[in-house]
């Protein structure tokens, strides 16, 4: 049974993709009343943002699948190669750009009619800025890189169009036909540098690359909610798929702490950061003092303490993301 978001995802990317052919067969009916290399240009690239979402589609269903034996984390890696064939794509497309775009300038371009075609792109921009904005505020919401993905394509798409209309408008007005596949050749150049940006989030989210906004919430959270008994907090690690975050780390206890005290230390603290980080999963591996950390321990009612409180050391990321305090204390 799909949950809430899951639905939300898969509703928005059949949304995307039943537009997103609309829109293609509004271009192509622009591109064969005008024949202009801009509009071509507008058109190729949609043909590979239905080409994207379809692979999009079949990973956000995939990834919203529970996991099994042989996928233990879940699916949701998936939404990261999604995002990278979808930035592949985009870049074969404007190789083609390029090469038509120059192609026209050397043998020259034969374009008519481009007043009812620029109207045509101007109507398909102004569709795709409505949904390249609703896909992205979905895939926010549901934390689906897929999503936001594609609503950063779709917008792309848009930005491309609205350009391309003013282009083909000075084309109009100065009859300079040349100005049309120079305009493609910019779509082109835009379009590269949106598809190696995707590349770059898609490789660093198979790689588990550090989210600093995920990291300072994780920090911020334990720190507010910090009791004196945490008396040293270590090797903090998480990684993301999809909108599940996976987050462990140490957490030193004094030693005299029952098994139940340190059950209940471990469901207080998962509840803390998953009201702050939805659909996190949090694994603690407790670890037990020693005299040496008396220094740094907070906890005033230790009945066992052998040295007063005397060294703050912050929790920070330099401290949570490393060692313990006294790697003497850490237990494997």
């Amino acid at each position: 049974m799909l949950d809430r978001n899951n639905k939300l995802k898969i509703k928005a990317i059949y949304i995307s993709l039943a537009v997103s052919i609309l829109i293609l067969i509004i271009k192509v009916g622009a591109y064969f009343l005008t024949g202009s290399s801009a509009i071509f240009a507008d058109a190729l690239e949609s043909v590979v943002h239905i080409i994207a979402t379809t692979m999009a589609v079949y990973s956000i269903i995939l990834s919203t699948k529970p996991p099994d034996e042989t996928h233990l984390y879940g699916h949701g890696n998936i939404e990261y190669f999604s995002a990278g064939v979808e930035g592949l794509f985009i870049i074969i497309a404007a190789i083609a750009i390029i090469y038509t775009s120059i192609d026209h300038i050397i043998s020259g371009t034969y374009i008519e009619q481009l007043d009812y075609g620029t109207f045509l792109i101007g109507a398909a921009g102004l569709i795709n800025v409505v949904l390249g904005n609703y896909l992205v505020r979905k895939g926010k919401d549901t934390n689906s890189i897929a999503l936001v993905a594609d609503g950063k394509h779709v917008l792309t798409d848009s930005f491309t169009s609205i350009g391309i209309v003013f282009g083909l408008i000075l084309v109009i007005f100065t009859d300079y036909k040349i100005i049309d596949p120079i305009i493609a050749l910019f779509v082109a150049f835009n379009i590269i540098y949106t598809g190696i940006k995707l590349l770059r989030e898609s490789v660093g989210g198979l790689m588990n690359e550090t989210d600093e906004k995920i990291l300072r919430q994780i920090i911020e959270t334990l720190n507010s909610k910090r009791k004196d008994y945490w008396i040293d907090l270590h090797q903090l690690r998480f990684w993301k798929s999809a909108e599940r975050v996976f987050i462990d780390f140490h957490l030193t206890l004094p030693y005299y702490f029952t098994i139940r005290e340190s059950h209940s230390q471990d469901d207080n603290i998962a509840e803390i950061i998953k009201n702050e980080i939805p659909n996190s999963q949090v694994k603690i591996h407790f670890d037990y003092c020693n005299e040496a950390l008396c220094k740094y321990c907070r906890y005033e009612k230790c009945k066992v303490r052998k040295e007063d409180f005397s060294k703050n050391i912050p929790w920070d990321e330099t401290k949570l993301l490393g060692d313990a305090i006294n790697k003497s204390t850490h237990i494997s």
